[in-house]
């Protein structure tokens, strides 16, 4: 593509060289540069682009777009924009031509069950018909193609290659998490959804957000920035009302609401809802009738998800036969309390609840079905957010009968100080800490400390009975853990079928 033709999609810039040189490819990261690319040089979070850009031209850039070009002479064509990493976002959409306009777009935001929504999403749009590709934080996936995620959103132009790729294969909707900090950095501003997803706000990434309000000031921008999509409609929103913030982001928003909830003042709700080890099954509520719904999903909160996935099928127009149909047909989401299959036939959870209220709601899921004692195995992740540390600790210690708290991903940190500022929580619940002996004949509320997280997984599986739940929480389908700043092979779901084989 010629460069006058791509810079068409940033009318704000200032061109300094021949606008009619061939582009071959675009990059953000100076080390992905090739011959004939035009590198973008945009500010991330530990590195700012621009202070590569002379490895960008050694690398064979033809052209750079920047924000400042001072102490740079190389003879290539510069492009100078007052923000960058908007102007990669035009260019992408741009250079993969406009790879959005023939598709749905349904973007999901909130703190908690983006994932399982995009799941619940992905089998109701390939019952009805469509082709789904989705974009989240376990993966990215369409027809049979899978690749790990490194983020929940990628960077705009990695995600119009995607989108482009999906799109050329036939895909008809994609289905993607929207990240609080995609959201602030514009990485999506190029996407015209069809359907926004609210699920709840909660406290998450306040090492990059700092407050709360921040964090859902930058999750209302995808209903405040809802535009029109491919058909010239303005998108709907989806809206937990449930959640202290759904008001108020239904007053922010100027497009057309679907509000879900188990509230009176639901256009979407549940009746009749029944929960056990083994899955729901309930009664919804909807503006295009009632529809009986079974799925082996377990607990509530699954209920919610539910909900907004409905919602959001019934914005794009499907059936709530078909609806209906897709819910069961989705047997289960990876790490998302999902049950793990062991030779003593004990009831092992693993999720990936690694913030407080998400480990709540783990539990209160779980302490109903629970005939015995609730075990809970969790830790909390280094360099983050260090406030929410003591209090996972307190919601862990009120509603387990035990726990043991360990490693998570430790990364540069100390884990023994990670697991010290959790126990500061825990303390101020009634469990008792313990030394390991056996741990066998536990009646009182009490917890472990045990920094390995293997033999944390052991212990807990040694010391349960098959009336016993064991929640492994925090890394649900990852499987990996990072120390220092290597990363290793370690997957709670097999480590926990090994310990119970």
């Amino acid at each position: 593509m010629k460069l006058g033709h791509l810079l068409e999609a940033i009318p704000e810039h200032d061109l300094d060289g021949d606008k009619d040189i061939e582009i071959t490819g675009i990059a953000y990261d100076s080390r992905k540069v090739a011959e004939g690319y035009l590198f973008v040089a945009i500010k991330g979070h530990s590195q700012d682009g621009h202070a590569f850009l002379n490895e960008a031209v050694r690398r064979g850039a033809a052209a750079i777009v920047a924000e400042k070009f001072e102490g740079f002479h190389a003879g290539i064509q510069k492009v100078r924009v007052p923000d960058s990493r908007d102007a990669l976002s035009k260019l992408s959409v741009k250079f993969y031509d406009d790879p959005c306009r023939n598709l749905e777009l349904i973007g999901i935001t909130g703190t908690s069950g983006k994932t399982s929504i995009t799941y619940l999403i992905e089998s109701i749009v390939a019952v009805a018909g469509g082709v789904p590709g989705v974009i989240g934080t376990i993966n990215s996936r369409f027809k049979g193609n899978v690749w790990p995620s490194s983020v929940t959103t990628p960077e705009s132009l990695d995600l119009m290659r995607t989108i482009r790729e999906m799109a050329d294969s036939g895909v008809t909707h994609v289905i993607m998490e929207v990240s609080s900090h995609a959201l602030d950095q514009g990485r999506i501003s190029g996407c015209p959804f069809s359907v926004g997803v609210f699920t709840n706000i909660t406290r998450d990434h306040l090492d990059y957000h700092h407050t709360v309000e921040e964090y859902f000031d930058a999750k209302s921008l995808l209903f405040r920035g809802l535009i029109k999509d491919r058909h010239g409609r303005k998108g709907i929103a989806v809206i937990n009302m449930d959640d202290p913030k759904g008001k108020v982001l239904c007053s922010m928003t100027k497009n057309d609401v679907i509000a879900y909830g188990l509230g009176k003042d639901c256009d979407i709700s549940a009746v009749d809802i029944i929960t056990d080890r083994y899955g729901l099954n309930a009664t919804l509520k909807t503006p295009k009738g009632d529809m009986k719904v079974l799925s082996s999903l377990i607990g509530e909160i699954y209920v919610y998800n539910i909900l907004a996935a409905t919602a959001a099928a019934i914005a794009l127009g499907i059936d709530i036969d078909r609806i209906a149909e897709g819910i069961e047909g989705l047997k289960g989401v990876p790490g998302r309390l999902e049950s793990v299959a062991n030779g003593r036939g004990l009831t092992i959870i693993v999720d990936y609840s690694h913030k407080p209220d998400a480990l709540i709601k783990a539990q209160e899921t779980l302490r109903p079905l629970t005939a015995g004692r609730l075990i809970t195995v969790f830790g909390c992740g280094g360099d983050r957010d260090r406030g929410k540390r003591p209090e996972m600790g307190q919601a862990a210690g009120e509603r387990s009968d035990i726990v043991f708290i360990t490693s998570d991903n430790p990364r540069t940190e100390d884990p023994i100080s990670i697991i010290d500022q959790i126990e500061e929580g825990i303390k101020k619940t009634v469990a008792s800490r313990l030394e390991w002996t056996d741990g066998k004949g536990i009646k009182e509320p009490c917890y472990f400390i045990e920094p390995d997280r293997r033999r944390a997984i052991e212990k807990a599986v040694s010391i349960a009975g098959e009336k016993d739940i064991i929640l492994i929480a925090g890394k649900g389908h990852e499987d990996y853990q990072i120390v220092g700043k290597e990363k290793r092979f370690f997957d709670d779901r097999h480590e926990a079928a090994m310990a119970a084989c």
